[in-house]
Formats: structure tokens, C-alpha cells, sequence
């Protein structure tokens, strides 16, 4: 997954600038990025605090490891199913 340029800390940054009233198109040439990725940011992160966001990164990271242990038992259960079915 491609990483971003910009921290969370940033991106509420730019999103606060927004909201108290400088126009979109002036912020995205002032930090260099597209008007899709402040609006893609807005719809992702739009109305939180700092706090909601590391608990965001805390599920996100709570959902990739449940992911991954699904995953293992699944291919820990079709192994089991081809051996049991073999014999």
C-alpha cells in the first residue's frame, strides 16, 4: 500500500485550516497535493480529534491481526480436511 506524504497530525491540520475558512483549491496548491485527496481525507477524518484517530490506527491494527490469524486457521482447516479426506 502506497504511504502518504503527509502524518495524521497534518491531515487535521489542513482539515482545521478548512474549516475555519480557507478555500480548498487555495490550501491544496499551499501543501502540494489534489483536490480529491483533501476531499478523500475530509470523508475519512472529517469531524475527529487526535484521540479518535489513534483509536481508528488501533482498530485497523486490531482488524489486520484478527485478518491474519483468520487466515491461518482457515489454512490450517482445509490442510486438515485434505489429509483426513485422503486416507
Amino acid at each position: 500500500m502506497k504511504t502518504t506524504r503527509y502524518s495524521e497530525t497534518q491531515i487535521m491540520a489542513i482539515l482545521r485550516q478548512a474549516e475555519d475558512g480557507i478555500p480548498v483549491s487555495e490550501l491544496c496548491r499551499e501543501h502540494g497535493m489534489s483536490n480529491a485527496s483533501f476531499y478523500k481525507w475530509r470523508a475519512k477524518y472529517g469531524g475527529m480529534d487526535a484521540s479518535l484517530i489513534s483509536q481508528m490506527k488501533a482498530m485497523e491494527d486490531e482488524n489486520r491481526r484478527l485478518k491474519r490469524m483468520y487466515a491461518d486457521l482457515s489454512m490450517q482447516a482445509d490442510l486438515l480436511k485434505e489429509a483426513l479426506g485422503k486416507k
